[in-house]
């Protein structure tokens, strides 16, 4: 997908939650309104990373093959 961002990003975006839970005192609704993006951040991050550690797998077989 075109729009889909880069595991830089995400990951970055996640960081700037982190900082901003840890440094800042927020009311219940927006701590969950950060939670919550936080979690959706750190599925789509697990995705990525599943998705490369596939790959790597893959490109190890090939290669053990030849």
């Amino acid at each position: 997908m075109a729009n889909e961002k880069s595991f830089e990003e995400l990951f970055k975006r996640l960081e700037e939650i982190v900082q901003e839970m840890e440094s800042e005192e927020l009311d219940l609704e927006k701590s969950l309104t950060l939670f919550e993006e936080g979690v959706k951040l750190s599925a789509n991050l697990r995705g990525q990373l599943s998705k490369a550690d596939q790959k790597i797998s893959e490109l190890m077989e090939k290669l053990e093959k030849n």
